[in-house]
């Protein structure tokens, strides 16, 4: 499956902000453990490339993103990493540029008609809409999609349990982004297991979802 098809099939991705690269493999074997093997790992800290070289080593399986890539250095860092898509929380051209030449995935990030068209004019149209509780939700992205029909989100930005499942039922959805599972907290003292826990919630939430077409 491609990234895009394997995305869509999880329906959500877990955003993690990591506090230190020693906790990356339990995180990911947490993942795995509660059936969702898949996190994008944000430069928001200074242990993402060796927390996303840690997890490309010991669990290839696992679907693996680079978040909040703010440069083109940082696109090459997580790329010889191990990265297999990075995501952006906006649209730089020259980001995405350099990932298109490099020939990985990236998903942009918008919030604005006119950052979609800019997005679209570079070849990309799975794109990232952040931030999108603050932006106005589900009823502003379902007004974004009337006019773009043929585009494609990843929600991400104050999505958890309690509004997911209404991202999920638009069509133009392929996944949500989502950190309540992986809060530094939960990392940093050493709930595992509870990770472990949210994560399979949160597949069986998606699942339930898809199932019934939409959860209120």
């Amino acid at each position: 499956m491609t990234i895009t098809e394997n995305l869509n099939r999880l329906g959500i991705v877990p955003v993690v902000s990591i506090p230190e690269a020693r906790l990356a493999e339990p995180l990911a074997e947490s993942l795995m453990a509660g059936g969702l093997p898949c996190a994008e790992i944000t430069f928001r800290t200074a242990a993402a490339a060796d927390s996303l070289a840690a997890i490309a080593r010991r669990f290839p399986d696992l679907l693996l993103g680079a978040g909040t890539v703010l440069s083109t250095d940082q696109v090459d860092r997580a790329l010889d990493a191990g990265a297999q898509f990075i995501v952006s929380p906006g649209t730089n051209p020259r980001v995405v540029e350099h990932c298109l030449k490099r020939a990985v995935t990236i998903f942009p990030g918008v919030c604005t008609p006119t950052e979609i068209e800019a997005a679209l004019t570079l070849g990309v149209d799975l794109l990232k809409f952040f931030p999108a509780e603050p932006m106005g939700g589900v009823k502003y992205l379902q007004a974004i999609c009337a006019p773009y029909r043929h585009v494609r989100f990843i929600p991400t930005g104050g999505i958890d349990t309690a509004n997911i499942g209404n991202y999920l039922g638009l069509p133009q959805v392929v996944a949500c982004g989502g950190s309540w599972m992986v809060k530094p907290e939960l990392m940093l003292t050493g709930r595992f297991e509870a990770i472990r826990d949210l994560a399979a919630e949160a597949v069986r939430l998606v699942d339930q979802i898809r199932n019934a077409g939409r959860v209120e």
